[in-house]
């Protein structure tokens, strides 16, 4: 039993599972292996650094993959938008802001958008600008996201599309780690889903190998939604997306202590602390984005390992679904 949908149909992929384009952590050789394995990978732009964005999309190679911006820092740096747009992308994700001002340079490419929402208003946005594709992001998410929960955000979204949009396509994301997740997704009315922290455990993420055995031996009640790490780190988000992050004695230090950082002296020092023990792997001293799913997690396998086992279990899930129930 193939799990073929409106987002399989479109994009030409055969499982409807899209990766999510993590900063820092979603790069060329992971976007590139989701594809391969037959879903849809995105690379992520991040805070829009062009060596790396185009070291990252010469890594998927010739592989058919896409791209993720957040929407609020494009702003401030939309000259890499050209450069990806003239690679053909198989998507652009916009994240986190308005989309209406990419949206028609991204649509006269010819490239599929996609937009990202937190909330029905975004949803609303998403539409009105266009949007191919819109993903109902729950705040289990790991990094930045709302409060709204992925069980009644995608419903609600889909009930909205098919409404007002009904050739929009609806990913859920958030929470998503099996093919229990991606099965109840399509329940649910998704079209498929956007999966990030399954895939910031795989063999191809730019992970930093030290965070994995942490991250294993995590549940999901060892995540917290935090602004710390955007604080030391000088990154000016909205404060309406807080980052869902692994509860670390980093964090531990500085949650519900943030006006303390407002020194410039002790913000430097918790900023230096946060790079040397990111860069050098070292979870407990920096800040670690991943979601709710961390307890669905152990192990880091091949992308294309993940894909398999999330497909094939959603397969057998729906093909039995009339096995769950009672007979009356």
């Amino acid at each position: 039993m193939a799990l073929r949908t409106r987002l399989t149909e479109k994009f030409k992929i055969e499982h409807p599972i899209v990766s999510a384009p993590m900063g820092f952590i979603a790069g060329g050789r992971l976007a590139a292996a989701v594809t391969q394995a037959g879903g849809l990978g995105l690379i992520g732009a991040g805070y829009g650094e062009p060596a790396w964005l185009e070291r990252e999309l010469d890594a998927a190679g010739n592989t058919r993959v896409g791209c993720g911006f957040i929407t609020w820092s494009l702003a401030e740096k939309a000259d890499i938008l050209p450069p990806v747009l003239a690679r053909a992308p198989a998507a652009v994700m916009l994240s986190f802001g308005a989309p209406a001002r990419f949206a028609e340079q991204i649509k006269a490419a010819g490239v599929p958008l996609i937009c990202q929402a937190q909330t029905l208003a975004h949803a609303r946005e998403a539409v009105a600008a266009g949007a191919d594709v819109v993903v109902a992001q729950g705040g289990e998410a790991g990094g930045h996201g709302g409060s709204r929960a992925t069980f009644t955000l995608t419903p609600e979204i889909a009930d909205y599309l098919a409404g007002n949009a009904p050739d929009c396509l609806l990913l859920a994301a958030g929470g998503i780690a099996d093919g229990r997740g991606l099965a109840a997704s399509l329940m649910l009315g998704a079209d498929g889903v956007l999966i990030g922290s399954r895939f910031m455990l795989s063999a191809e993420a730019l992970t930093p190998p030290g965070f994995l055995a942490a991250l294993i031996a995590a549940d999901g009640d060892a995540t917290q939604k935090t602004h710390v790490p955007d604080i030391v780190r000088g990154y000016s988000w909205p404060a309406e997306f807080s980052g869902r992050a692994l509860k670390t004695r980093f964090l531990a230090d500085w949650h519900g202590r943030e006006s303390a950082l407002a020194d410039p002296a002790m913000k430097a020092k918790a900023a230096e602390r946060y790079w040397r023990a990111f860069r050098a792997g070292e979870p407990e001293e920096t800040g670690v984005f991943i979601g709710e799913a961390v307890g669905l997690i152990r192990d880091a396998p091949p992308a294309a390992t993940i894909i398999a086992r999330i497909a094939q279990e959603a397969e057998r899930l729906l093909a039995g679904a009339g096995g769950f129930l009672v007979p009356v």
